[in-house]
């Protein structure tokens, strides 16, 4: 149950910023900066041509995490601890990362989904 808790931890920043592409264009509609036409414009161009883009970004910001979490709170800074440690490297890597991809299918395509159609920005 532990792993699955630090997986939660480590996962939940990488996924809110995958799905950035489709938030963004809500806050600023939400803030009054745009019109929700604006807003539906952004959306369609940051989803439709950069979500590669926002997705890279958000596995980046896992290893990251990752790597970070290792050395901190799993004190492992040399091949040789890593080499020691390496099933709970591999696993607590493959829960992130299922966690982190549940998580991102879950915040971009049911809550933002839904957010967004009731703002009017996508039906």
């Amino acid at each position: 149950m532990g792993t699955i808790k630090e997986a939660l931890k480590i996962s939940g920043i990488p996924a809110f910023i995958a799905g950035l592409c489709c938030f963004s264009p809500l806050v600023l509609v939400f803030l009054g900066i745009g019109t929700v036409s604006w807003g539906a414009g952004l959306a369609n161009l940051l989803y439709g041509d950069y979500r590669w883009l926002f997705r890279l970004v958000g596995l980046f910001s896992l290893i990251i995490a990752l790597v970070i979490y290792f050395r901190r709170k799993g004190g492992i800074c040399t091949i040789d601890q890593a080499v020691k440690k390496r099933n709970k490297i591999i696993n607590l890597v493959i829960i992130s990362l299922v966690t982190a991809i549940i998580l991102y299918i879950i915040w971009l395509y049911v809550i933002l989904h839904y957010i967004g159609v009731f703002a009017g920005l996508w039906s």
